[in-house]
């Protein structure tokens, strides 16, 4: 062989091997933005998942709080308007508007055991509140890991590299479930 075939040659199988490693991180970007969004939303599943519970649960705990509050007919209007809301909401973001309107409303329904009193010794309401509780809470872990898989995807779009294969794979940023700003405040307690 002379010299110059073997120099082509050489650099025949450098450029090879530099194609197959672009390549392959090519790949390996695609795949990775595949699999954070996969998690992304199979999270919102999982919130989707509890907000579900919390929207069975609703009706057996505005049945047995009726009977003590008859006259707060506006409340059960907005918990059942909310609930519609939610279920004929098209996207994350309608849902999350949807369950945040729902949160301030069952808010004022679990106030009403304070005007009460024979409610608070109501064993179905406690079992009831009781579920709710346990699943505001399952609803508040899902939520931030819901959170944490967005913040994963839209970091690695933000990205230099990021940007280019989330493009190529056709995924977008996603939106945080945020809690709306009336909400944030605590609660006032007055004795």
């Amino acid at each position: 062989m002379s010299r110059n075939l073997k120099v082509l040659l050489i650099v025949f199988v450098i450029i090879l091997l530099f194609g197959f490693l672009l390549f392959g991180k090519i790949i390996s970007g695609y795949n990775s933005v595949i699999a954070m969004d996969e998690n992304v939303k199979g999270r919102w599943a999982q919130v989707e998942n509890q907000l579900k519970r919390r929207y069975d649960l609703i009706p057996n705990l505005v049945e047995s709080v009726k009977g003590y509050a008859k006259h707060e007919k506006e409340l059960f209007e907005n918990i059942a308007d909310a609930r519609t809301q939610y279920f004929q909401a098209k996207g994350v973001n309608e849902k999350i508007q949807a369950s945040n309107r729902l949160e301030g409303t069952l808010s004022r329904l679990l106030l009403l055991q304070e005007r009460y009193p024979d409610l608070k010794a109501n064993q179905s309401f406690l079992k009831l509140q009781d579920s709710l509780e346990g699943t505001e809470n399952r609803i508040a872990v899902e939520r931030k890991r819901y959170n944490d898989a967005v913040q994963m995807v839209n970091t690695f779009i933000r990205t230099f590299f990021g940007r280019f294969y989330a493009t190529f794979a056709g995924v977008s940023s996603a939106e945080y479930y945020e809690i709306p700003e009336a909400e944030k405040a605590a609660p006032q307690v007055k004795f």
